[in-house]
């Protein structure tokens, strides 16, 4: 469609004849699934199916479309079994911290619906790691705890 609408005519009646005019070229003729069903149309009970469909034809999840606090209580929920597969404790406590990065941001900016989520104990989450290895010898040897920090307290009135 590189002609442009000449003036005058309405856009409905341009279009229209493009279309005719498409139509007797045979430009939509031999189409690939001439004359069949839309693939998952009709099906009953199978609203958007075209979204389901896309998602599949993508390679994606449908955790892809779900609100940011609900995916991330889905990822905290599935963090067990996401790290067991990893072969270093720096590696888990990786995982981890970039998790409770993304928590953390979508606390300071909420976006979506209320719904709580909590930042990931790394260290508890380290040591369900080590408790599941199966050969001790995997596992790296344990670091020594940082040094206690005093924790720092957030103001969130100032007062004169």
């Amino acid at each position: 469609m590189a002609e442009r609408k000449p003036p005058g005519v309405t856009f409905e009646s341009w279009v229209d004849r493009q279309i005719r005019t498409a139509q007797e070229r045979g430009e939509f003729d031999d189409l690939p699934g001439a004359g069949k069903p839309l693939p998952g149309a009709g099906a009953p009970l199978e609203e958007q199916w075209w979204i389901k469909e896309q998602l599949r034809r993508e390679g994606l999840s449908g955790s892809a479309l779900l609100p940011t606090p609900l995916r991330l209580r889905r990822e905290v929920a599935e963090l067990p079994g996401t790290v067991a597969d990893l072969t270093t404790e720096q590696a888990v406590r990786d995982v981890a911290t970039e998790l409770n990065r993304r928590i953390v941001e979508h606390l300071r900016a909420p976006e979506g619906p209320q719904v709580a989520v909590a930042p990931v104990d790394v260290e508890a989450l380290v040591e369900s790691w080590r408790a599941q290895r199966t050969d001790p010898r995997q596992a790296e040897t344990p670091q020594p705890p940082a040094p206690a920090r005093a924790k720092s307290r957030v103001r969130r009135w100032l007062r004169r």
